[in-house]
């Protein structure tokens, strides 16, 4: 197939997604990013950012699990997802310290969700323990929950679960894996990019 006719092709699917779009026809839009830690998944609903995901986590099955938890038109369509991309982009550069985007926290209830609200008070460039944000959240003795609120976190990096640490100041551990969250510390620790 000639590269024009490949360049139709992208062209057509793009004006079928923007018109699912138009008709409400659409759960979950999602887009693939490359960043310092790896190719990310982004994923928005009409309320916005559901999910981010590592290619670790195996973007067919973050699909699947969307599919299954969300909605099942789920469909490649990276417009919706610009803002979060050029925002991942600023973040990467050493640009941006915080996030503006509107997040979708259906993915998360009870204590977990409770946990994720608290972790963006973690101030860029700083980090806290599992029992520091147990003690934050009014459950000090909850500090096991804290790590599977952490683990089971559907958006690493814009919500900064990388940001929390054992207490003993060892990394715990990490969706994206521990590479991702020495890499994001790292990044964080030097704000001008050295």
């Amino acid at each position: 197939m000639s590269e024009l006719a490949m360049h139709e092709i992208d062209r057509l699917k793009e004006n079928l997604a923007e018109r699912a779009a138009a008709e409400g026809l659409i759960d979950v839009s999602y887009r693939l990013v490359d960043s310092p830690v790896g190719q990310l998944m982004l994923a928005a609903t009409g309320r916005g950012i559901v999910r981010v995901a590592f290619a670790a986590e195996d973007f067919d099955a973050v699909l699947d699990s969307l599919a299954e938890k969300v909605g099942v038109r789920v469909l490649h369509r990276a417009a919706p997802l610009d803002a979060a991309a050029m925002q991942l982009d600023e973040y990467f550069a050493h640009a941006r310290t915080g996030f503006e985007l509107n997040l979708d926290h259906r993915l998360s209830s009870g204590y977990r969700l409770e946990v994720q609200l608290a972790l963006p008070r973690i101030e860029y460039g700083h980090t806290a323990s599992y029992k520091a944000m147990a003690a934050v959240t009014g459950r000090p003795a909850a500090v096991r929950a804290v790590g599977t609120a952490c683990a089971t976190n559907p958006l690493p990096i814009l919500v900064p679960c990388h940001r929390v640490l054992r207490s003993d100041g060892s990394l715990g551990g990490y969706l994206g894996g521990l590479d991702a969250k020495r890499a994001l510390l790292s990044l964080e620790q030097d704000p001008f990019g050295n």
